[in-house]
């Protein structure tokens, strides 16, 4: 496979850069796949699609102000994660600005350049704590071509994220609404989506890309809930990929607990647990698209981004949504 094969055609004022004033306002694009039917509903209709034995699986984790700006703004840090309490793994712009030894200083703090991986990532340690609360913003997806403001905070989270350590959010949850989340049966798995769900596909040929690694965490009342369920929906390919990588490692009954996965889902992959799937629309020829394709077929799938684009869907993060029934 190629990855032009997962090419579309988005013009740019479909992209949405705001969200809707209403969470559960969002269209929602409805594909059966056993039929090939493809339904326009609104989110808000999802209720009707729900039958007895259903599960909803959910990821909790909680975006955090992974991006910084150092004090003269000449250099840009986006946090990957932890190494050590005070050494941060970082993404820098300009890379060129930050070779072994420089030094960084944001607010009161210092930072010094101790390594730089084989990927370019930046290991700083800093001399104090960084004050997060005032310097940290939202690392918004760069498709929206703007900075955070006040209204993300709250908005750019769902309203059940409850464990910090995601850099972007697992968007497919940002359509729920209290009294939608009270309705359906329900549980959550954690997985902290990292930098890489930003960072293109760069190989010609899908099967030689390298896949980001992410942490996850499963609960036991999770795993259990999911054996007991009929149907399980999967909601963001980032519940998806805690899924069926622990089917992958380990089988049926789902195991419990905590790891990390690089699962890379493209057509050919047989899913293992996930029968439904609630999921916003992907950036062509991403990783993610080609999970929905797996799940879908490219085909039904890409004729359904077609319709999409035709009838004016919004588009990515803050955008609309499909239900793959």
């Amino acid at each position: 496979m190629r990855t032009t094969d997962f090419d579309y055609i988005l013009p740019e004022e479909l992209i949405a850069d705001r969200p809707l004033p209403e969470r559960s306002a969002s269209r929602m694009l409805v594909v059966h796949r056993d039929t090939g039917l493809i339904e326009h509903r609104h989110f808000s209709d999802i209720l009707e699609y729900v039958r007895p034995g259903d599960h909803f699986v959910l990821n909790d984790t909680k975006v955090v102000p992974a991006r910084y700006f150092s004090n003269d703004g000449s250099i840009e840090l986006v946090r990957a994660g932890l190494a050590q309490e005070l050494v941060w793994k970082c993404l820098v712009r300009p890379g060129k600005k930050m070779k072994i030894g420089r030094t960084v200083q944001v607010g009161d703090a210092t930072g010094t350049v101790e390594s730089i991986d084989d990927e370019g990532y930046r290991y700083i340690r800093w001399d104090k704590m960084v004050d997060e609360d005032t310097h940290g913003r939202l690392a918004l997806p760069h498709y929206m071509n703007r900075e955070s403001d006040p209204s993300d905070k709250e908005r750019y989270q769902t309203i059940y994220a409850a464990h910090e350590g995601a850099i972007a959010a697992p968007t497919a949850g940002l359509h729920f609404t209290p009294s939608i989340l009270q309705a359906i049966p329900h549980s959550f798995v954690t997985l902290h989506v990292g930098v890489g769900t930003f960072r293109p596909v760069k190989v010609e040929q899908v099967e030689d890309h390298h896949m980001h690694r992410e942490s996850f965490c499963m609960p036991e009342a999770t795993a259990a809930a999911i054996e007991a369920a009929q149907r399980v929906i999967a909601v963001g390919t980032t519940s998806v990929r805690v899924l069926e990588t622990l089917a992958t490692r380990h089988g049926r009954p789902l195991p419990p607990g905590c790891g990390d996965t690089d699962i890379f889902i493209y057509p050919g992959y047989e899913y293992k647990v996930t029968n439904a799937l609630l999921t916003n629309f992907h950036l062509p020829q991403s990783t993610l698209i080609m999970l929905v394709c797996a799940f879908a077929g490219k085909e039904l799938i890409m004729e359904a981004y077609r319709q999409a684009v035709e009838l004016r869907y919004r588009f990515f993060s803050y955008g609309d949504c499909m239900l793959i029934l």
